[in-house]
């Protein structure tokens, strides 16, 4: 070729690509080569946990700023108190009515904190729930109401004389109230609750959901390795609830049956360790103003800074905790005098072993001893939090215990000062027979499957209930004229920055520029394709495979399909057809003239997205988190391109693809079209339920519940977020996520809301005889049409 020929061919490139016309070179143009060699999944989940584990540092300071602007004045101070506590009762779902006394629940009147409570003596070894007797004092089983159908139990110490003050002594989760009162050769013995029976204190020892897995699971479908606390954890999350907030509403109506079990002028306080210690803190620091029933608070085996709360336990795990709140400032809430002692932390590593006939998939996690100078610095951050010169002298800090065999031993002498009584020093219990340990041991187990299967059926009663609750949150708001799609598309606007904001988390960080680098992939027969890497975040990126059809023409603008893999998928299982379930659907869209876009979303590799999850937790996001900015990026740079219609963009994803699909599009609205494939259906239920077979309750996806998503957003719910824009599902009759019924009932409401504003061609579903797949006739012909693609 001659030097003349060689520039024309040069101009001639550069005119059509500058109209459009693909360039089928190395890479794209407009874009750097991309010469990153390792895998680029593995990559972007280094990155990501990077820049979480970046994010969760920096709640230190954030929540140092946000307390320290309370501190303007005293009148300041008090008004960011009162908020803080509401707050940590709505991050543990703690009903706030407990913080309101003179609120009435309308549809649960049991809830109402104002209404008086008292002990119930039942069960026991004898007639009247007496469980054991000695000359100073006797021991009841009780109970106690809470919410309706559900009590707080446990064991209730009666001094023979005149009682000095009334204790709720909170063992932890690996123990039993019969073990630290000395009653049994049970696991763990620490009969710390044994030395203030024996000081003629009124004591209550209440029963904690526990470590084990017993309970944990439905014989109508299977039994699992998940401890209770999990088990609970797990369905309560998703609805709004948690274990720890059941135990702290059980503590505090355990507060008023004591007050109205002793005179009016007995002080009540409350001691923990380990679990116990973290329910005693939270309890004390709701137990605020205008009249705190607290007389004092011990700390036993808890306090610390908790540097990667993420290798706790699961049931730790508290949405958005550390944007607020760690142990100090938690202590900050507290009104009464506090005491804190590192003390002895109880072992443990989980999850349980798989036991023959259960199933696994419990969340690992293990509670470590803090050492004695990381609890001190800590606690010498409560000071900090209040203005100069105020109450903070009110903490005490206890040295280590002298004496390791009389666990708490220091910080009960201390603790017995504070509320004026004399600590025993050698309790010297009379001995319990063998044959009474052991109808102890069965009653503590019978306790223990009550506890569980009340709280369970508590749940299970709020997933009943979450339609109603839903369309008073949700649909009567955004939908109060059912005919008017512009009153619903202006109050949907609220409703999706809601379920960014509050439900998924939204990242406020400035993006990066895109930066886009781009290596040719494939060259195929009709279409080429390019691995496309662009920055999001610093360490964040996002990552997929563009497909470009051979047939563009110079100018041509084409619609876009952006198809998303699912679990453990990578970008090219959508285009090379060796995963049969994506029926290579990616690369026969393009083959029929659509410029497809298949990105890399973040749930591939196990543990390590769940982690990742639990990380963005801490700060108050999810996975969804990056997923929303990686993809608000993409359609940055789709839109961009020559050859791409901005307005034509539209979404199909199969499995955790099609999680996607009803997450993703309804929030990103220059999404002009979702398809949600083999995932649909009633997502509550699928998370929480503990009956049925298709439940995530009975399987490893524990990173599946967002904390109170089904109490305010369904499928159904963020569906509607799509009008008025097209959306579909696509179905198989034997697809295992769930059955056609819950499938059908769910849909049927958005197929309900499009009808009614007159957009009835704008939604379909397509059953078809088959599995978790793409099936891709009904789903390809929604498409073409409502991507007007062949142009008609």
């Amino acid at each position: 070729m001659t030097f003349k020929e060689s520039r024309v061919s040069w101009l001639l490139t550069i005119a059509l690509l500058w109209l459009g016309w693909p360039s089928f070179a190395d890479e794209l143009p407009n874009s750097a080569p991309l010469v990153e060699t390792g895998d680029l999944a593995d990559l972007m989940m280094t990155g990501l946990h990077r820049f979480a584990e970046r994010k969760f540092a920096q709640t230190n300071e954030q929540r140092a700023a946000l307390w320290k602007a309370s501190l303007k004045t005293p009148e300041d101070h008090q008004a960011f108190r009162a908020t803080a506590r509401l707050s940590l009762a709505h991050g543990l779902g703690v009903d706030p009515r407990w913080l309101e006394p003179n609120a009435a629940d309308p549809r649960y009147t049991d809830l109402n904190p104002h209404r008086i409570r008292h002990f119930e003596r039942f069960g026991g070894l004898s007639d009247g729930g007496l469980v054991w007797e000695t000359a100073k004092f006797r021991v009841w089983q009780v109970r106690w109401p809470v919410l309706e159908g559900v009590h707080g139990e446990g064991l209730l110490v009666e001094p023979r004389g005149v009682a000095k003050a009334a204790v709720i002594a909170l063992p932890d989760a690996g123990q039993t109230p019969e073990g630290i009162l000395g009653l049994g050769n049970l696991s763990n013995v620490m009969t710390w609750a044994l030395r203030l029976a024996e000081a003629d204190v009124l004591v209550l020892v209440p029963a904690l959901i526990d470590r084990d897995d017993e309970w944990s699971g439905n014989p109508r479908v299977a039994f699992t390795n998940q401890p209770h606390r999990e088990w609970i954890y797990r369905q309560a999350y998703h609805m709004g609830r948690h274990v720890i907030g059941y135990e702290v509403e059980k503590m505090l109506a355990a507060i008023q049956c004591l007050k109205a079990h002793g005179s009016a002028t007995l002080p009540v306080a409350i001691a923990g360790n380990g679990e116990g210690g973290l329910i005693a803190l939270c309890t004390a620091a709701l137990n605020g103003p205008p009249e705190p029933a607290l007389a004092a608070c011990l700390v036993s085996g808890y306090f610390g800074p908790h540097p990667e709360p993420w290798n706790e336990p699961l049931y730790r795990n508290v949405f958005g905790w550390s944007l607020k709140f760690g142990d100090a400032e938690l202590a900050a809430l507290v009104e009464c005098p506090l005491l804190i002692e590192r003390g002895l932390v109880p072992n443990f590593s989980g999850p349980p072993a798989v036991r023959p006939g259960r199933r696994g998939g419990a969340a690992h996690g293990a509670i470590t001893q803090a050492d004695f100078a990381s609890v001190e610095a800590e606690f010498k951050k409560i000071a900090l939090l209040f203005p100069a010169k105020s109450k903070s002298a009110q903490f005490i800090h206890v040295p280590d215990p002298k004496r390791v065999a009389l666990p708490m031993f220091n910080a009960l002498e201390r603790f017995g000062e504070t509320l004026k009584f004399t600590v025993a020093q050698n309790p010297s219990s009379e001995s319990v027979s063998d044959a009474v340990k052991t109808q102890l041991q069965a009653s503590s187990a019978a306790r223990q499957k009550r506890q569980v299967r009340e709280l369970e059926q508590h749940v299970q009663q709020l997933v009943h209930d979450s339609d109603f609750v839903r369309d008073q949150t949700f649909l009567s708001k955004v939908a109060p004229e059912p005919k008017s799609l512009k009153t619903f598309t202006e109050n949907a606007k609220p409703q999706r920055e809601r379920l960014w904001r509050e439900l998924f988390g939204k990242l406020d960080d400035p993006m990066l520029p895109a930066n886009p680098r781009t290596r040719k992939i494939y060259d195929r027969e009709k279409w080429v394709g390019y691995d496309v890497q662009l920055d999001v975040f610093p360490d964040v990126f996002a990552w997929g495979v563009l497909l470009l059809p051979k047939d563009l023409k110079p100018g041509e603008k084409r619609p876009v399909v952006v198809c998303q893999h699912g679990r453990n998928g990578v970008p090219k299982d959508t285009i090379e057809g060796d995963v049969p379930a994506y029926h290579d659907f990616a690369a026969k869209l393009c083959e029929k003239g659509f410029i497809v876009f298949a990105p890399h979303n973040p749930y591939r590799g196990e543990d390590k997205y769940r982690d990742l999850n639990r990380k963005a937790n801490q700060f108050g996001c999810t996975l969804f988190s990056f997923i929303l900015a990686q993809h608000e990026q993409i359609l940055n740079w789709l839109q961009s391109l020559p050859q791409v219609d901005p307005d034509r963009i539209a979404f199909y994803g199969l499995s955790y693809g099609g999680e996607t699909a009803v997450r993703v599009p309804p929030l990103l609205e220059r999404y002009c079209l979702s398809i949600c494939s083999a995932d649909f259906n009633d997502w509550a239920r699928k998370i929480t339920a503990t009956d049925a077979k298709y439940s995530f309750m009975f399987t490893v996806e524990w990173e599946m519940p967002y904390f109170n998503l089904g109490s305010t957003f369904n499928y159904f719910e963020m569906s509607a977020l799509m009008l008025p824009r097209p959306f579909m599902v696509e179905r198989g009759h034997t697809d295992g996520v769930a059955p056609d019924e819950w499938v059908a009932s769910e849909y049927a409401k958005v197929r309900r809301l499009y009808v009614q504003m007159g957009l009835a061609d704008k939604t379909e579903i397509e059953f078809f005889n088959g599995p978790h797949t793409i099936n891709g006739q009904g789903t390809f012909r929604f498409l073409e049409k409502h991507l007007n693609w062949p142009p008609r």
